[in-house]
């Protein structure tokens, strides 16, 4: 039990017998007087150290009710003083212990021990020693220490340590794994890319760590506010006592008006959000990120990789001179088969979708920029652009570059077919949108986002067609990289807010220059963790409402506090004014009413919002 404990057990116990008449008075007044000094030396310490920062703070007011009880002879209100002080400095470690769950349970993640396998031989090694290129032995049901690539084996990963979320994800050779995953089955070797405090793991806890000491804009509030607030109090205290000549009354304001509550009420909000937040697997670096996510007013949105997979895919096809349905997929999946580009590897997994079967080419050649040729039956089969086309010998009739002309006005890059001086026919391919991209705008301006920027380095076709389907009114089309960071600027203004979304990566400077910078997708991204003020672990926009619906409850469970507490003094002073409580009745007042807006706070760290 540490000392805090300690005396608000004596305190209350010397209360409660002192109020029953257990103890003859005058022993319990010594009692009483004898807590109560020791008590109140911490308190008179910290208001020293603020006084010599040049800071006023809520243990200055505190300290001057406490010596004003001592020097007056009132020991029972100098014991609820301590009381009620002793329980807010318990409730504080309390909020930073719960701020610290979070993080704990990280850290029980790691393992102690990890099998390497070097020079043929697999060891068993404490994971300190594990270095960049090990390759690391991970069976079912074991954790994954650091962060790389499958070379060997299968396993069916949860991630949801990271990312929150609760379905497994099939891990194979080449994919990318992440320290404190769990292998559910299935075993596989990893390479060591990542270890120790550059691992995702680690980079999630210093960030949670560093995020209980940073301030939201609210808490910054609630500092000024009590700074003016005590000078206030002390003022009208001083006043008081010269129109009045009342010790009595004089304690007894100060005792109701102390703010302690508020002071610790606030920050356990914003803690708890950000706790919240990041077992959810968003990781947000401070409160006043998330109180300034509610604010913005601007959303930024890079089109590859936010509003879109970043991902080609078939949008529909024709075709002509008699060739069926199937003749074209099959001549399409046929010559596109070998090729990486991703136009090729989109019409090769729509064609396999459609359950069309097709023979492996018997000969490929891929002109870059233009086009592939395969043979078929000592015929080639010609797919790419117009112009490779037709130097291929390809006939296009007038009908057919009017279908072309109009898919390519729509936004959609076109891919021709043809075999035997023929065109078979066409199929346009389209950056793959994200699902519910419109629903999920909608719902940010429903918490007051009132203007959604797209920007692109494609062309005004394509953007427009593309913000057309997300339900956005602007955008600005055919951008390089630098442009995209003179947009930002344009839209950044003083009255409001504005947030960037991007990959972090190719956006990190967009990102870093907006007042909220949201990295989608950022499991293992050095860059994206970096850059941004929140990461999305998952690459879902749908966590971007969900995150501003979170910010949203917290700055109202914020606001509960405030009048919470203005309720409760404004009773209190009625109470004192009205002669009806003195300085034992308010002493004892303020102790009872300091946990209303701490229950209040407290609803944060049950948190269960019915989001989606």
């Amino acid at each position: 039990m540490n000392w805090d404990k300690l005396l608000l057990v004596i305190l209350g116990a010397l209360l409660i017998l002192f109020y029953s008449r257990l103890v003859p008075a005058g022993l319990g007044n010594i009692l009483l007087a004898a807590v109560s000094v020791f008590g109140t030396l911490p308190v008179l310490l910290s208001a020293f150290k603020s006084v010599k920062e040049k800071k006023i703070s809520v243990d200055l007011l505190a300290s001057i009710a406490l010596v004003a009880s001592l020097l007056t002879g009132e020991w029972a209100s100098a014991a609820f003083i301590n009381l009620m002080l002793t329980s807010a400095r318990i409730f504080g470690d309390y909020t930073e212990a719960k701020a610290k769950a979070a993080i704990k349970s990280l850290l029980k993640l790691r393992p102690d021990k990890v099998r390497v396998k070097r020079e043929g031989e697999v060891l068993d090694i404490p994971v300190r020693e594990v270095r960049v290129g090990d390759m690391v032995v991970v069976e079912s049901g074991e954790r994954i220490p650091v962060d790389g690539s499958v070379i060997e084996g299968e396993a069916s990963i949860d991630q949801s340590s990271l990312t929150g979320e609760s379905v497994p994800v099939e891990k194979s050779k080449g994919d990318k794994v992440f320290s404190s995953t769990l292998a559910v089955s299935g075993s596989i070797i990893v390479r060591a890319e990542k270890v120790g405090e550059n691992t995702t793991l680690e980079k999630i806890i210093s960030l949670v760590e560093s995020s209980q000491n940073e301030k939201p804009s609210i808490r910054t509030t609630v500092d000024k506010f009590a700074a003016w607030y005590i000078v206030l109090i002390l003022a009208a205290s001083l006043i008081i006592y010269i129109v009045f000549q009342d010790m009595n009354l004089l304690l007894s304001l100060l005792l109701v008006a102390c703010a302690d509550d508020i002071a610790i009420a606030i920050p356990m909000a914003f803690l708890a959000a950000v706790g919240y937040a990041a077992r959810r697997g968003v990781i947000i670096k401070g409160g006043s990120y998330l109180e300034g996510l509610t604010k913005v007013k601007t959303f930024i949105m890079d089109k590859t990789g936010t509003i879109t997979r970043g991902k080609m895919k078939v949008e529909g096809f024709l075709a002509y001179n008699g060739y069926s349905e199937k003749e074209l997929l099959s001549f399409a999946g046929m010559t596109e088969f070998f090729s990486d580009h991703p136009v090729a590897r989109a019409i090769t997994d729509y064609v396999k979708d459609k359950g069309v079967k097709f023979e492996k080419p018997l000969d490929f050649k891929e002109t870059p920029g233009k086009g592939i040729s395969s043979v078929y039956k000592n015929k080639t089969i010609y797919s790419g652009k117009v112009k490779f086309l037709e130097e291929s010998g390809i006939k296009i009739a007038q009908k057919e570059r009017e279908d072309i002309a109009r898919m390519q006005n729509e936004g959609y890059s076109v891919t021709l077919v043809g075999f035997n001086g023929e065109l078979v026919g066409i199929l346009n391919c389209a950056d793959e949108i994200r699902p519910h991209v419109k629903e999920i705008i909608e719902k940010m301006k429903k918490f007051g986002v009132e203007n959604v920027v797209m920007l692109t380095g494609d062309n005004e076709k394509v953007a427009k067609r593309i913000a057309g389907e997300a339900g956005i009114t602007h955008f600005h089309a055919n951008l390089l990289p630098e442009n995209k960071i003179e947009y930002v600027k344009r839209y950044l203004n003083a009255d409001s807010k504005v947030a960037m979304v991007g990959d972090g990566v190719n956006d990190a400077a967009s990102l870093a220059l907006a007042d909220v910078g949201i990295a989608m997708g950022a499991i293992g991204s050095d860059a994206a963790i970096e850059s941004a003020d929140i990461a999305l672990m998952r690459d879902d926009l749908r966590e971007i409402p969900e995150t501003m619906e979170l910010g949203l409850y917290t700055r109202r469970i914020a606001r509960q506090d405030f009048w919470i507490w203005g309720i409760v003094n404004a009773i209190g002073l009625v109470l004192v004014f009205a002669r009806i409580i003195g300085p034992n009745g308010s002493a004892a007042y303020n102790f009872v009413t300091d946990f209303l807006p701490l229950i209040n706070s407290l609803r944060l760290f049950n948190l269960h919002l019915k989001l989606r």
